[in-house]
């Protein structure tokens, strides 16, 4: 599905929270049903997903950490995948530069980064070295609550 104006306009509306799709075709000059139907066709397609996110630093007890990975094989996209399954991972990324993948992962009191090596990232095999990056302040980083 090709991404135009409107779609994009209709996203960047989307993105500053709840709106009804009324107030989108109001101020994008559209019909209500147009803003419905790219909607409905974007979620369709994977394109869109609409979902609840929070600022993590809100949260009490609850840190975003960042993980490189540096992988012993070349299958990056087979290992990325392996990764996102894990408990507390919010995304992967496949990098460039002298990590092969970038995570960012949810711990809490009760699933931390011990647990979080020892219980998950031991599990995949054919990791050669991890490097954490906690966050303790952050801008614009809101993510899905998944524990």
């Amino acid at each position: 599905m090709k991404i135009d104006e409107t779609n994009l306009a209709i996203i960047k509306h989307l993105r500053q929270g709840r709106r009804s799709f009324k107030k989108i075709s109001e101020d994008l000059g559209i019909t209500e049903n147009t803003v419905r139907a790219r909607v409905n066709k974007l979620t369709e397609e994977g394109i869109l997903e609409i979902s609840g996110l929070v600022d993590f630093e809100s949260i009490p007890g609850h840190r975003v950490v960042m993980v490189g990975v540096k992988l012993a094989t070349m299958n990056l996209v087979k290992k990325g995948k392996e990764f996102s399954k894990l408990k507390g991972v919010v995304s992967v990324s496949v990098v460039t530069g002298r990590f092969d993948l970038i995570l960012i992962v949810l711990i809490n009191e009760d699933f931390g980064l011990l647990e979080f090596y020892t219980e998950e990232v031991s599990r995949i095999k054919m990791v050669q070295s991890v490097e954490t990056f906690v966050v303790y302040k952050a801008y614009n980083l809101k993510i899905p609550y998944i524990l």
